[in-house]
């Protein structure tokens, strides 16, 4: 998808990968489906930590194989990201909203159910499934006629990033691969830039879905194969979710206008180039959604 008022806006070519029209409303459904279908013989049971996007993907893709799926969630997730992964079927049992409580967690319900852990990024079955999001890009892209000069992926957990990263490395890599983050989650500045891996942090972010710390898979891999990795402020996550809305009618959420925020607060890194952007989810409430813009214009 483009906008040529955003084009114009932001002296740039942008491009949207759209994946909050994906299965489940989030770029998630590739590497859950992609792990999934990977499971040993024999499991019944999946299960995951998530904050939401990633949950309601295992429980859609487990789902479609006749598996159960339990997610344990923070408390403080998202209504509608609650609602989405029980709306999924899976069985949610919430926790304190921190990484190491998400992970003990885990551990318990693993114990009593013999579950199968598919982690939310941290595994190269993930990493390989988001991979997929570049893989199209590149696809896409010469369809049109043309490479990119960027793609821009928001970086969390790093799965989706890592995975473009090694995509493009493979497929086309004169491609530069930046990271963007929240300027209040910014581990995974720090940790590529200073080669040593952030595993804790107090994350203040309206960008739920990048919230958590880089994986050790993915750190080794977006080291390797991502050029950069640039921070956004609040505000500026806030102006690109409205431009996003304004300007292209997709309802998406903060996490998902963190790209472009980038590309508005680095202008020099963008001008007279062709950028793909990738739009990772659209899980929010709308009346949130107003609230949230309304209290930042």
């Amino acid at each position: 998808m483009t906008s040529a008022s955003l084009n114009t806006l932001l002296g740039a070519d942008l491009y949207f990968k759209c994946e909050h029209l994906q299965k489940v409303g989030a770029f998630k459904a590739r590497g859950a489906s992609n792990a999934v279908l990977q499971v040993p013989d024999g499991t019944e049971i999946v299960a995951t930590h998530s904050s939401g996007n990633h949950g309601a993907a295992l429980a859609w893709a487990a789902a479609q194989q006749g598996l159960r799926c339990t997610v344990v969630m923070p408390e403080n997730a998202p209504e509608v990201k609650k609602s989405a992964v029980a709306a999924y079927g899976a069985e949610i049992v919430f926790c304190e909203p921190t990484l190491q409580a998400r992970e003990a967690t885990l551990q318990a319900v693993v114990q009593s159910s013999g579950a199968h852990v598919i982690p939310p990024f941290d595994d190269a079955r993930i990493i390989a499934g988001q991979g997929t999001v570049a893989q199209e890009i590149v696809g896409q892209c010469r369809e049109l006629g043309f490479a990119p000069d960027l793609i821009v992926a928001p970086v969390g957990g790093g799965g989706l990033l890592a995975g473009v990263g090694l995509a493009v490395s493979a497929l086309a890599p004169d491609i530069k691969v930046l990271g963007a983050e929240p300027a209040g989650a910014d581990d995974a500045q720090r940790s590529f830039r200073s080669g040593v891996r952030v595993t804790e942090q107090q994350p203040q972010t309206m960008a739920d879905g990048l919230r958590t710390t880089l994986g050790e898979r993915n750190f080794v891999l977006i080291r390797r194969y991502v050029q950069d990795v640039v921070t956004v402020s609040e505000a500026a996550i806030a102006e690109a979710l409205a431009l996003l809305w304004r300007r292209t009618k997709q309802f998406v959420e903060p996490s998902a206008a963190v790209g472009l925020a980038a590309v508005m607060a680095h202008p020099a890194r963008f001008r007279n180039k062709r950028a793909v952007i990738v739009l990772t989810g659209g899980n929010m409430d709308i009346a949130a959604a107003a609230s949230l813009v309304a209290g930042r214009s």
